[in-house]
């Protein structure tokens, strides 16, 4: 017997042993083989379809958050351009009110200053009067030495009453 040339009866036996092989993997084995075969397939299916629902849901989820995020900014835009104004605002109001302030200050100083003046000149005026009649009694003394000059003097000042009275 030879390893290239094999009986006939062990021929026969290989064949049949091979066909019974066949058939008991034909009957119960490629079925249950075809049958993991399929369900392997239909999860990769599965998952494949999953992972390309993801990817959607990702890229959604993407653009949605880049309109997030532009709607974001717009915010921040507006709120920016509403503190501004708001600080324009402030600064103008504080600026009309330290106007006003300063208008009511150079009034006060110039009523303060009015004031002092007009109570400089009654000062004034009563230190001159004060002078002007001390001058004129000096003056008076020497000139109305007389008791005769003086009741001609008072009479004359009498008169002249009673013109700026009628």
């Amino acid at each position: 017997m030879s390893l290239l040339k094999p009986d006939l009866g062990l021929l026969f036996w290989m064949l049949i042993s091979f066909g019974v092989a066949f058939f008991l993997l034909a009957k119960y084995g490629f079925p249950v083989i075809v049958k993991m075969i399929d369900e392997r397939k239909a999860f990769i299916d599965k998952s494949l379809l999953a992972a390309k629902e993801a990817n959607e849901q990702l890229e959604n989820i993407k653009e949605e958050g880049e309109k997030i995020l532009a709607q974001a900014q717009a915010e921040q835009l507006r709120l920016l351009s509403e503190a501004k104004s708001l600080q324009a605002k402030i600064v103008e109001e504080a600026k009309t009110q330290a106007t006003i302030e300063s208008v009511k200050i150079l009034q006060k100083a110039n009523e303060d200053i009015k004031s002092a003046k007009n109570a400089a000149l009654s000062e004034i005026r009563a230190e001159v009067a004060a002078l002007s009649v001390g001058i004129a009694e000096k003056i008076m003394r020497r000139q109305l030495t007389d008791s005769a000059q003086q009741a001609a003097m008072i009479d004359r000042l009498l008169d002249e009453m009673n013109i700026y009275k009628s």
